[in-house]
């Protein structure tokens, strides 16, 4: 930990140049509060014009300023005779090694990296105070050629300086490594808090979906005893309340079944292999048409269709889109649903088409968040949340989905993996 140092400037004070009122009143707070004597400019020209009429014992300087920026003033101050002992610190954001070398051909004894620590910054001040009598060595009028990015630049800063300007990089970026070591073990410990609290929810999913089954499994099981074994006694509007109940607890179960794929559907590994897409659509929609035999659909499944992926989330993803076709074509005289793809010069692209219901394309991005629904459960049945799991399965593949429609026109849905 570094020292809390004091400093004894005698009439002697600190120069702040920084154009951020921000960052100004932060430095200058810090300056007050260490009882270090200080003066504040806003730019470079206002400054050099008062270390002439009175010289500085320091000056710390920002590099990014309107005019004359932190470089070019920090050439000046090493210029002037006058002015030249006078120990210059650059706050910098160091992103760029050129700042280095602009700040040794400007003639800067120290950089400090923002953000910064008080205490260093102090620690920097106190060190260069206490040393800016010593006598120099290797004389300012050697000069050095080096070599970066292929071009050439000079650097006539003294040997002493060039080391104290290393040095404060080098600090710099031990700094640096030392807070990135930090939040490495820190982000290693969210993930391993993430992962606990993945395999909880899990657990609590199961724990949930049960819990919550087996009272429906009760309702519905008295209701259905009810309608069979009492059938006689009840009158019709009796006999449509049970229907009513019957039918809310078969929707909760779908919504359980639809809320449990969705959280599972962002926690599975994802296990890739050659997905004849084709074959899987085929296996679908014939589930599908056992729902309700007495349809008849028109059905196109371009052939030869493959990807690389998840076989068993690419089911579920073919499962909602060609179920959500069949649906919302439930009411239309001639339904046709087509399932093919087209290529790009990058990649595939997969489509689901239906001229059924349709909807307001304008709105299409809402219908990819969990319960967002155009159509009521009396035009349509359904809980929302199955092309929100769709979205998170194709997302988890480096995907995306998105829609095309016209209420009464039908609806495309197009995806890539």
């Amino acid at each position: 930990m570094i020292t809390s140092y004091q400093l004894t400037l005698g009439k002697g004070y600190v120069m702040a140049v920084e154009d951020s009122l921000v960052q100004a009143k932060k430095l200058r707070h810090f300056l007050d509060e260490k009882n270090i004597n200080n003066a504040f400019f806003t730019n470079g020209k206002d400054a050099l014009a008062a270390a002439h009429d009175r010289p500085p014992l320091l000056i710390i300087s920002d590099i990014v300023m309107p005019g004359m920026d932190g470089y070019e003033f920090c050439s000046q101050i090493k210029a002037d005779p006058v002015l030249k002992d006078i120990p210059v610190i650059l706050l910098t954001s160091l992103r760029d090694p050129l700042d280095i070398i602009k700040g040794l051909q400007a003639g800067a004894d120290n950089f400090i990296t923002k953000p910064y620590e008080e205490e260093y910054l102090l620690s920097r001040i106190h060190y260069l105070l206490a040393n800016r009598d010593m006598k120099r060595s290797g004389g300012a009028d050697m000069m050095i050629e080096i070599m970066f990015r292929d071009n050439k630049y000079q650097i006539n800063s003294e040997k002493k300086q060039i080391l104290d300007l290393l040095l404060s990089v080098y600090e710099a970026a031990v700094q640096r490594n030392d807070q990135l070591i930090s939040t490495q073990i820190e982000l290693e410990t969210s993930n391993e808090n993430l992962v606990r609290a993945n395999q909880e929810l899990e657990a609590f999913s199961y724990t949930v979906s049960h819990d919550l089954r087996s009272p429906l499994n009760v309702v519905s099981g008295y209701v259905q005893i009810l309608q069979n074994d009492y059938e006689s006694v009840l009158d019709v509007e009796a006999r449509e309340f049970l229907d009513r109940i019957l039918q809310a607890t078969f929707s909760m179960a779908r919504l359980i079944d639809d809320l449990l794929q969705f959280s599972r559907s962002g926690r599975l590994e994802i296990k890739t292999e050659m997905v004849d897409m084709t074959l899987l659509a085929n296996e679908v929609m014939n589930e599908i048409k056992l729902r309700d035999t007495s349809r008849i659909i028109t059905l196109y499944i371009q052939d030869g269709m493959q990807v690389t992926a998840d076989r068993a989330l690419m089911r579920i993803v073919l499962d909602n889109l060609l179920g959500n076709a069949w649906k919302y074509t439930g009411k239309i005289t001639n339904p046709i649903i087509s399932f093919g793809q087209m290529e790009t010069a990058t990649k595939k692209i997969f489509y689901v088409r239906d001229n059924g219901a349709g909807f307001d394309s304008s709105k299409a991005e809402k219908l990819f968040n969990p319960f967002q629904r155009f159509h009521t459960n009396q035009e349509f049945q359904g809980t929302g949340v199955g092309l929100a799991t769709v979205r998170r399965i194709l997302e988890r593949h480096g995907g995306r989905i998105w829609a095309e429609s016209k209420p009464g026109e039908g609806a495309a849905f197009y995806f890539s993996i």
